[in-house]
């Protein structure tokens, strides 16, 4: 089934995101009184619990995805091949596993969904590769990836560009991973997001679309909406400035499947994602929150991970991590962001 007839079937929109768990995490600062990042976008609180701890031997950070597992809590993937379970409210770490490829060699792991029978699709940006794990870290399977999306030489993928965001489309059927940067042969900024669909039980190929990030910026997260449009992350860094992290919304609905287009240039032959700017992350209010480097926001660092814990007040509840990659200058921070999105309605595609 093609993306745009998934979307097209759902009839909810925003509506069905009430049904979702309203995680609220506990957080070392209470947000002020004007704790708006945009328009639709507002700062909640923040919290450095977490950085430079460990838990059962294991280092508790390089954080790169979060999901709502099964049971109510948050997994926190760390791409040092570790997945953490944590306690929704409070963010402490209940428990940790150890991941490994068929090999037992450790994962470049990235993107994270917790699919509904509490299996883990993780990816690991070093070949690419899109694994399924038993909550136990036990491997299941691995799905197919498209030639062209695997690391030089043998296609035309940058090692450590590659599957960043993973996420499930409503109803479940439908997977889809952002590729980080884009391919050899592609112009730059424009990324691939690659979808599989599930039948009898497996996830095969389907759909390929294209997105334009903004000069500089790459996709590190990516996240669907219960109306089947995209929260996409899109995060650079530029040293002695610091990071730059901006959150949009973007809709697949009429963009062109680029599974058989070999070079993505953005002419006019291709109708590439549609994308709306939610917000600049370093307009939102610092809340007293300090840098260990140089940051346009103190607020700001290697935000990697985002997931969607609820819906309140008319907003989503949206949850980012911050990717301290184990480095003394960088700190793992949570974020609590509340979202606003308007209906779905006609739009332009982007390109």
């Amino acid at each position: 089934m093609r993306l745009r007839t998934v979307l097209a079937s759902l009839t909810a929109g925003l509506a069905a995101a009430a049904s979702l768990t309203a995680a609220g995490p506990a957080h070392a600062t209470d947000a002020p009184a004007d704790n708006a990042c945009s328009p639709t976008v507002s700062l909640d609180h923040f919290s450095d619990a977490l950085d430079k701890t460990t838990h059962d031997g294991t280092f508790v950070g390089n954080f790169s995805a979060l999901a709502l597992d099964t049971n109510g809590s948050l997994a926190a993937l760390s791409d040092r091949s570790s997945l953490f379970r944590l306690d929704a409210r409070t963010l402490a770490p209940t428990s940790v596993v150890p991941l490994a490829d068929e090999n037992g060699a450790a994962l470049d792991s990235e993107g994270l969904v917790v699919d509904a029978d509490g299996t883990r699709l993780i990816t690991s940006e070093t070949e690419p590769s899109i694994r399924r794990y038993g909550a136990d870290g036990r491997i299941l399977d691995r799905l197919p990836v498209p030639a062209p999306l695997l690391v030089a030489p043998a296609g035309r993928a940058t090692a450590n560009q590659t599957f960043e965001g993973l996420t499930l489309l409503p109803g479940g059927r439908t997977l889809l991973a952002s590729m980080e940067y884009a391919l050899s042969g592609d112009s730059a900024g424009i990324v691939r997001l690659q979808t599989w669909e599930r039948h009898r039980g497996r996830f095969r190929l389907a759909a390929q679309y294209a997105y334009r990030t903004d000069p500089g910026l790459g996709v590190p997260e990516i996240q669907a909406l219960p109306d089947g449009r995209l929260l996409v992350l899109e995060r650079g860094f530029t040293a002695g400035v610091g990071n730059t992290v901006r959150l949009y919304l973007a809709d697949p609905r009429h963009a062109t499947d680029t599974s058989a287009v070999e070079n993505l240039t953005g002419g006019s032959g291709v109708r590439l994602v549609g994308k709306t700017l939610l917000t600049d992350l370093v307009t939102c209010p610092s809340q007293g929150a300090t840098a260990k480097q140089p940051q346009p926001n103190p607020l700001l660092d290697n935000i990697e991970g985002m997931v969607v814990t609820g819906y309140a007040k008319g907003r989503l509840k949206v949850l980012l991590v911050s990717d301290d990659n184990q480095n003394a200058v960088q700190t793992t921070r949570f974020y609590d962001l509340r979202v606003r999105v308007r209906p779905l309605a006609r739009f332009v595609a982007a390109g």
